[in-house]
């Protein structure tokens, strides 16, 4: 029989998530996104083992369940978008759209909307116990947090990434989280490669574009996961 410790050790797991998203949002703001991709990184670790000594103590519970999205929203929708917000201020801002210039950097708040609706989403959506349909939300927050970086490091980088490419990258990203593309995930049942040939191509690949580029290189590895998991759908 669970006692009161072991009750309360997967939302206390929970809580150090949202925790972490708490700070990543502020690193974010302050645009220290190497600070920011940490604590999202974190927060993804506590978000792993959450779930799984929920299971392991077997109390999983229904507020463990609200607890779990609202940190998954703050640590994986806020975040990010508070990275956006402070990268909006970075890159260049073409002559035709200047007017409007004071207001985009709001539109990076679309990732936190569509992030929370991806996330309902997610806890109503039976299909996905094995795998995902759409962008998960940590791969997302991955993403914004290694470009983030990318461009802050390479300030030539902000010059022909202008504010309107950003734009339309939030855009895109937002309606991945929500889309019905079905993407892969990184679970081996076993370890033969006809029943994971696909994740060990990813992995692979993976690891030569962090090797080449270092942290940045998790950008192209999210792009590299879209990539891959709409070619599988195609061919299935």
């Amino acid at each position: 029989m669970p006692n009161i410790i072991t009750k309360n050790i997967p939302n206390s797991i929970t809580s150090c998530n949202l925790f972490c998203g708490c700070i990543a949002s502020y690193m974010a703001f302050m645009s220290d996104f190497q600070m920011a991709m940490l604590f999202i990184v974190l927060g993804a670790v506590f978000d792993f083992f959450d779930g799984m000594s929920a299971r392991l103590l077997d109390v999983s519970s229904p507020i463990g369940k609200e607890l779990d999205s609202l940190a998954d929203n703050i640590t994986f929708g806020l975040a990010p978008s508070a990275i956006v917000f402070s990268l909006f201020k970075e890159v260049y801002i073409p002559d035709f759209i200047s007017g409007i210039s004071d207001y985009l950097p709001y539109t990076a708040f679309l990732i936190s909307v569509f992030s929370a609706l991806r996330l309902a989403k997610f806890n109503l959506d039976e299909r996905q116990t094995t795998s995902f349909i759409g962008m998960p939300t940590p791969a997302n927050a991955l993403f914004w947090s290694s470009l983030a970086i990318f461009v802050h490091e390479h300030q030539y980088v902000a010059q022909s990434f202008n504010a309107l490419c950003l734009l339309l990258l939030v855009v895109v990203m937002s309606l991945l989280l929500v889309s019905e593309l079905p993407m892969f995930s990184l679970k081996f049942k076993n370890l033969k490669w006809q029943n994971n040939k696909i994740r060990y191509i990813f992995l692979v690949v993976s690891i030569i574009l962090l090797v080449l580029f270092g942290i940045s290189g998790l950008a192209a590895v999210i792009v590299w996961y879209i990539v891959l998991s709409a070619l599988t759908n195609r061919k299935s």
